[in-house]
């Protein structure tokens, strides 16, 4: 009687099938998300291998990266084979993958139009599941002297201080203004709350002439913008 192995450590497959041996020789842009994954997790359990574990809980997300992104340590814990320290990496690559998003965007660190705004802020705003409430600060040229997080919110929304983005704009020299916060529910719509407070910082900016171009509210793969949609 065949007995069931001890473990599906990816040590123990054949060379063909080990996704580090793989990376290696023939480059990680040839490996699945699975595979990638796997190897972050170095082993599955008794009764499944890493890719078979991986290929759970990418599917238990649609096979959307940015949605693993979003998944917590305690949810990634739920499955069997994940303890702390592989949801733990997990989270880190997941930050990793943001952070070299992000710096691919620095050079892009000027403002032509609300895509040019959202290709500046998404890495920051799209996968996050609070309300964060942001300010590009611009010189004449429309290039971003400053990116400034105002307030940090709960999942419904922020507060925001319209004092200290008009003392920031100063201390930056800024001649116009940004506004950017996301919405957790994935919906675009502005609520009233969002004009409101819109209108209450290009009023009070405009008495020290600086100018609030748009206001961005960023969802996970879209964006809605004041300018675009006339209601600035």
């Amino acid at each position: 009687m065949l007995m069931p192995p001890k473990s599906f450590s990816i040590k123990k497959w054949s060379q063909d099938d080990q996704p580090r041996e793989k990376l290696r020789d023939k480059g990680a842009r040839l490996l699945s998300n699975a595979e990638l994954l796997a190897i972050l997790i170095g082993s599955g359990s008794r009764q499944e291998s890493a890719v078979g574990l991986s290929k759970r809980i990418l599917q238990s997300v649609e096979n959307n990266l940015q949605s693993l992104s979003k998944v917590s340590l305690a949810q990634l814990m739920i499955f069997k084979g994940i303890g702390e320290a592989k949801a733990i990496k997990i989270e880190a690559a997941m930050e990793l993958g943001r952070r070299s998003h992000e710096s691919a965007h620095k050079v892009h660190d000027k403002i032509n139009d609300s895509a040019s705004v959202f290709a500046i802020m998404h890495p920051i705003l799209g996968h996050l599941k609070h309300e964060e409430f942001w300010v590009l600060y611009l010189n004449n040229s429309n290039k971003v002297l400053a990116k400034t997080q105002l307030s940090k919110g709960g999942m419904t929304g922020t507060i925001v201080d319209v004092r200290l983005v008009l003392k920031q704009a100063l201390e930056q020299s800024a001649t116009c203004l940004v506004l950017a916060h996301n919405h957790p529910s994935g919906s675009l719509m502005p609520s009233a709350s969002d004009k409101q407070i819109t209108q209450k910082l290009k009023l009070a900016a405009e008495s020290l002439d600086i100018k609030v171009l748009d206001h961005l509210i960023v969802a996970e793969k879209t964006y809605f913008s004041f300018a675009d949609e006339s209601v600035l």
